[in-house]
């Protein structure tokens, strides 16, 4: 673990991995030292923020550092099914990548227990974590400048819903109808860290 000063008002915590990430996540929730406001995870690092005036940031880092984390993960955060329609543009390649056949592909998505890890790239982009080793697949060599919104895909030993229209490189599985993000709701996010998801063929 290595813990860095970030700004004014916060730590910068590297850890090993995302099972360490998620642990440290989930004692931080639990238990949050005095002043911290916000616990933002990522793939490697958790930002713990601090309020200002509140605390000394000094102090919320020793209080990390004496943490010992087990390796279990968040408690669930809620559950939500996502139809999805399996057409993607590169289920073909996933399937050869994987050694699957695309309709093994499709199956093994849908088995899979996936949980939102956290939350980046885009407003609404959760980055899912599965139990299924074979559909991690690296990320396309070329990304492409226009994903539709509703794209679900795979990257890495990741899933994700493309939340609206953008640039990515992940490999393209399927798209669905649901709306992950949208300002007019609250909250606005369906895909928040620690809720599950079970992906359902249509």
């Amino acid at each position: 673990m290595r813990i860095l000063s970030c700004a004014d008002h916060g730590v910068l915590v590297e850890v090993a991995d995302l099972d360490e990430v998620l642990a440290l996540d989930a004692a931080l929730r639990a238990d949050p030292p005095p002043g911290v406001t916000e616990v933002v995870p990522a793939a490697r690092t958790v930002l713990v923020r601090v309020r200002p005036g509140s605390g000394d940031v000094g102090a919320v880092a020793a209080a990390i550092r004496a943490l010992r984390p087990g390796r279990s993960r968040r408690t669930a955060a809620g559950e939500l099914e996502v139809p999805v329609t399996y057409d993607g543009a590169d289920l073909s390649e996933v399937a050869r990548l994987t050694g699957l056949t695309e309709r093994e592909v499709v199956q093994a998505h849908t088995a899979a227990s996936w949980t939102v890890a956290f939350c980046g790239f885009a407003p609404g982009f959760g980055y899912l974590v599965g139990d299924d080793p074979r559909l991690h697949v690296p990320r396309r060599p070329q990304s492409r400048t226009r994903v539709p919104a509703g794209a679900v895909a795979l990257a890495g030993e990741f899933t994700g819903v493309y939340p609206r229209q953008s640039p990515g490189g992940w490999q393209l599985i399927g798209r669905t109808d649901v709306a992950v993000w949208d300002l007019e709701r609250d909250p606005p996010g369906l895909l928040r860290p620690g809720v599950r998801v079970r992906f359902v063929a249509v």
